[in-house]
């Protein structure tokens, strides 16, 4: 969507700057888009409007013109299927509070999706009959649902969680060559998986999977 723009005129009235372009939420920044959004809305001095403040009589038509511009910019940041959802409010912080209530909500069962996979993440270990293709496949798997969650796991990481969770008797000798030859900081994870498989077959007599 494109940036609001409004009139000196009704400018003038509420205080706010002249052109502001909104953070966009989506499933996965709520907290971040929070905060500019409450930056935003202090920018063009509306965001008492959202805390609630009390007003008199006579600041009713400032009021009304601050909760109007509140709705607008808050409705430039969602998706349009959530401004569907939420058009019908007819206050700029019953908009707020119900994204609030909405993400906050999601926020707390991602965060407890990252937890357990961090700690599956940290308990798996690559068992005697599996292979190497096996094994790798669940780090990657484990790997990319943190990332659709939002938190990446860093190649070096993946690599160290890989080459400690092998089976050190059946694989100490290619481990400690890798170890030795390689910065493991810069050696991508495909790379090492590569030439784990390589060993594997040549060694371990495990047969192609083509």
């Amino acid at each position: 969507m494109g940036e609001i723009v409004t009139s000196s005129e009704t400018m003038k009235d509420v205080g706010g700057s002249s052109t502001i372009k909104c953070p966009m939420l989506n499933n996965t920044n709520y907290t971040v888009w929070s905060i500019r959004m409450k930056l935003a809305l202090e920018v063009h001095k509306v965001w008492e409007v959202i805390e609630g403040e009390d007003i008199t009589d006579e600041d009713k038509k400032v009021k009304a013109e601050k909760n109007s511009m509140a709705k607008a910019l808050l409705f430039q940041s969602i998706p349009e299927a959530m401004i569907l959802q939420l058009g019908g409010l007819d206050t700029a912080k019953k908009v707020w509070e119900a994204i609030k209530a909405r993400h906050v909500g999601a926020e707390r069962v991602k965060e407890a999706r990252l937890q357990t996979l961090m700690s599956d993440f940290d308990r798996l270990r690559m068992k005697d009959d599996e292979t190497i293709d096996d094994f790798s496949g669940k780090l990657s798997e484990i790997s990319s649902k943190s990332s659709a969650l939002g938190v990446i796991i860093e190649e070096p990481k993946l690599v160290k969680k890989f080459l400690s969770s092998i089976p050190r008797k059946k694989y100490i000798h290619m481990v400690a060559s890798l170890e030795q030859m390689l910065d493991l900081n810069k050696t991508s994870y495909e790379d090492i998986i590569g030439r784990m498989k390589a060993y594997e077959k040549r060694i371990c007599h495990v047969p192609s999977s083509r």
